[in-house]
């Protein structure tokens, strides 16, 4: 097993900066997800670690030795990639075999391994099938397996599920995710998905423009987001933009206590955090729709600024189309600029994954 040390990693290509000073420990054994929009980095960062890329500037370390300069082949990772880059004309065996072949080890270590990775990726009655015969789950096993097999210190893993459909999708990131555990690997995960976040990964960073915006377990991410980027980029939220005076929001809706400098901030609050009571007063909003997924309820509301927001209701809430309502938050956190200037309440446990992705 191993430890990742990366030391004020970036990158530059020409005049665009694609990873900028970057630092960041992966313990032994960690599953670390690099979360991020496309063109924030992610991808480009995991390839300076395999070696792919060579960095502007800054150091990496694998258990404390550096291999900024190591070519891929040299260095303890094993990568996967999104698009499988497996040799059509191999079977399974030769595709995961390969690179044992170019270690040149014996024929009986080779076919051992090859077979026990075979095993632990599912595909040991697959050996003889040519990849071109395999659908894309399978060939993203075999894929694994050719990693795997040459028993990498490190796992570097760069979207694989992305052309997958969602349950296939589903069911391989648990899969991986057994596998990980099993064998105690340090592994790196690239996705823009945060639900694959959410449920892979021992810590997540966040990135945004080549630059780190939070590294946190994945609930200190979603209840205790430090900026306004990675509150509105995980899960879902709901953001409101109003005026500070004298320690109070002067949102007609949200009029609460934000003990922080007079001024403009974004109140964020989840939809779980966010309560619904009949309107006695001026204020509050109008159900625009209702959308049950069985274990609860989502009722969108429209402000009267023309704002729309979101409370999760339990599964029997009945509140009609059109119906006034007032919402009432019980935990909220303020930004200014980005930057987290104040919060209020606990954000409770996430009541059921399905929140996440909600629109």
């Amino acid at each position: 097993m191993a430890r990742l040390t990366i030391k004020g990693i970036s990158k530059s290509f020409g005049a665009t900066s694609a990873v900028r000073d970057v630092f960041l420990d992966v313990e032994d054994g960690e599953l670390v997800c690099l979360l991020g929009p496309s063109g924030s980095g992610k991808s480009t960062l995991l390839r300076m670690i395999g070696g792919f890329e060579e960095p502007t500037a800054g150091n990496i370390l694998i258990d404390s030795k550096d291999v900024t300069s190591m070519p891929p082949e040299k260095r303890p990772t094993g990568m996967v990639f999104q698009s499988h880059a497996l040799w059509t004309h191999m079977d399974v065996f030769n595709n995961v075999a390969f690179g044992l072949k170019l270690r040149r080890l014996p024929k009986a270590d080779i076919r051992e391994r090859v077979e026990q990775a075979l095993v632990l990726v599912g595909l040991a009655d697959y050996a003889k099938r040519m990849t071109t015969q395999l659908s894309g789950g399978q060939q993203q096993r075999v894929a694994l397996a050719r990693s795997l097999v040459l028993e990498p210190k490190i796992l570097l893993l760069d979207e694989p599920f992305a052309s997958l459909d969602q349950h296939l999708r589903e069911r391989l990131r648990e899969e991986v995710r057994d596998i990980q555990q099993r064998l105690g690997i340090t592994t790196l995960f690239v996705t823009h998905g945060q639900d694959e976040a959410l449920a892979l990964a021992d810590r997540i960073v966040v990135m945004r423009d080549g630059c780190t915006e939070q590294i946190a377990p994945p609930d200190r991410i979603y209840r205790q987001p430090e900026t306004e980027f990675v509150a509105g980029f995980i899960g879902s939220m709901n953001f409101v933009r109003t005026t500070v005076r004298g320690g109070v929001s002067q949102h007609a809706a949200f009029a609460l206590s934000v003990p922080v400098a007079d001024g403009e901030v974004v109140l964020a609050v989840r939809p779980e955090a966010l309560s619904l009571v009949a309107a006695n007063g001026m204020g509050g909003g109008i159900v625009h729709r209702s959308i049950d997924f069985g274990t609860h309820k989502i009722v969108e509301v429209d402000l009267a600024d023309g704002a729309r927001v979101k409370a999760m209701t339990s599964s029997n809430s009945a509140w009609a189309k059109g119906a006034s309502v007032e919402p009432v938050a019980s935990a909220f956190r303020a930004f200014r600029d980005n930057r987290l200037v104040h919060e209020s309440g606990a954000i409770a446990a996430r009541q059921n994954d399905r929140v996440f992705g909600h629109a």
